[in-house]
């Protein structure tokens, strides 16, 4: 079976590759694995200038890899560009700062020395998503391999000449051999790496289908995995909050990366009594927003990143708007070759409508008006995902309170919008995923922790 990468702003067909077979992958993961066995051994010193020669191979080529993400998912330039400078950032946050976060923890017992130490898990398997093709296996990579683990990447479909280019970043950087692999597979393969007895646990950002597949195989078989699933992030817009400050931030959130990120604003909830001042301004500042080739400077927006999931998001348009939601800007699928879909603003937007319930995973703007601020918070955590979250107000203490105790979210945010951050941890609850990555927290997911009791 072959995987295609194909440009989305064209049709065309970058590259063919030979899907590898099964007998190969398990080889693959046989090496992976021998090379564990010496890479525990070596010291976070030695790792951390690896780490850091990682970062500077990213940064020295980010006009390549910002060049082949907009080729493959239609990410725009600059977007590519800010994407590999935070891979680069990860790589030497690590660096710095793997040592103490798995430093041992002392623990008073009644033994002579009693303590808990963190050791690497093994190889651990990375199923990733095609939206942010490097940051997302960075801020898996970084910290498993700063922790002595190895990986092997299971990339999207799509975007196979990313995933070389990350092994190849890793190779040039000086890393071993075998420390980390990629393995160019289909999804229908993803059930037999997993089940090898190799593999010691599994990381996965993707769809809550996707998400609840890889965690049935792993349970089967007792991995552990961490699941960073889809999101449905409501923004609050309380009633005093600067709707200036809050428009330009919602706005931004909504259309980075082409609306394409889990983490991305979805819903806008606004009391009715500044609703209208609310659309206007969010549709004036979304107006502004260009749209087009992705290696054309001048365009915030390119193509979806396939013609099928461009296709399934406008179903959404259609079926909301069928029932009762009112388009106020958009909403139509645009006469051009490519994946194109344009910055989409609804509004009258309730439960029972895909804009409301679904994740839509595209520039479409959901705003859903209700009465107060308490209702606001009640639908922000009417959803079954629980990704990340964001209130608006000129309050800053009643706006800390409503995100640390009141939104159902594992990233909750205040006057700004949410975002992956090195220095912070992040996943979701509910069917937004479990466990964490980044921070103290995600380096520490996929070790073991180890108590030692010396009598």
């Amino acid at each position: 079976m072959a995987i295609q990468s194909v440009n989305p702003a064209t049709g065309e067909t970058i590259e063919t590759y030979d899907e590898l077979p099964s007998s190969t992958t398990a080889l693959v993961v046989d090496r992976t694995h021998d090379r564990f066995l010496s890479w525990r051994q070596t010291t976070f010193e030695e790792r951390a200038e690896l780490m850091r020669a990682a970062a500077r191979c990213l940064r020295d080529k980010v006009e390549l890899h910002a060049r082949l993400m907009a080729l493959e998912m239609g990410k725009p330039l600059r977007e590519g560009r800010a994407e590999v400078e935070k891979c680069a950032w990860v790589c030497e946050y690590y660096a710095d700062n793997a040592e103490s976060f798995l430093s041992r923890e002392t623990i008073e017992t009644d033994a002579s020395k009693s303590f808990v130490a963190f050791e690497p898990l093994g190889v651990v398997l990375a199923v990733m998503p095609w939206n942010f093709p490097f940051w997302q296996v960075f801020r898996f990579a970084a910290p498993a391999l700063m922790a002595g683990n190895c990986g092997v990447l299971k990339h999207a479909s799509n975007v196979p000449g990313c995933a070389l280019a990350i092994e190849e970043t890793l190779r040039e950087a000086g890393f071993p051999e075998d420390v980390f692999r990629t393995l160019l597979i289909g999804s229908r393969a993803v059930d037999a790496v997993i089940e090898h007895p190799k593999i010691a646990a599994v990381t996965l950002t993707g769809s809550t289908p996707a998400g609840r597949a890889v965690a049935r195989k792993a349970g089967e078989v007792l991995k552990k995995t961490v699941l960073e699933l889809g999101g449905s992030d409501p923004y609050v817009i309380l009633a005093d909050a600067d709707l200036n400050e809050a428009v330009e931030t919602c706005v931004a959130s909504r259309l980075i990366n082409g609306g394409q990120s889990c983490v991305a604003a979805k819903r806008f909830i606004v009391p009715e009594e500044t609703r209208a001042e609310f659309e206007t301004r969010f549709v004036d500042v979304t107006k502004r927003k260009t749209m087009g080739d992705p290696l054309d400077e001048s365009h915030d927006i390119g193509p979806q990143a396939r013609h099928d999931l461009r296709d399934d998001l406008h179903r959404q348009v259609r079926e909301s708007v069928a029932g009762g939601a009112r388009c106020l800007l958009g909403g139509e699928v645009p006469d051009l070759p490519g994946a194109y879909y344009p910055p989409t603003v609804l509004t009258d937007v309730r439960a029972g409508m895909p804009a409301y319930d679904e994740e839509l995973f595209g520039p479409v703007a959901a705003i859903i008006p209700v009465k107060d601020d308490e209702e606001a918070i009640r639908v922000a955590n009417d959803s079954v995902f629980g990704l990340g979250a964001a209130v608006f107000t000129r309050d800053a203490a009643r706006g800390e309170a409503i995100a640390t105790h009141r939104l159902e979210a594992g990233c909750c945010f205040v006057n700004a919008f949410v975002k992956s951050d090195p220095r912070l941890p992040f996943g979701g609850i509910k069917e937004s995923g479990y466990g964490r990555e980044l921070g103290r927290f995600g380096i520490r997911e996929f070790v073991n922790v180890k108590t030692v009791y010396v009598k």
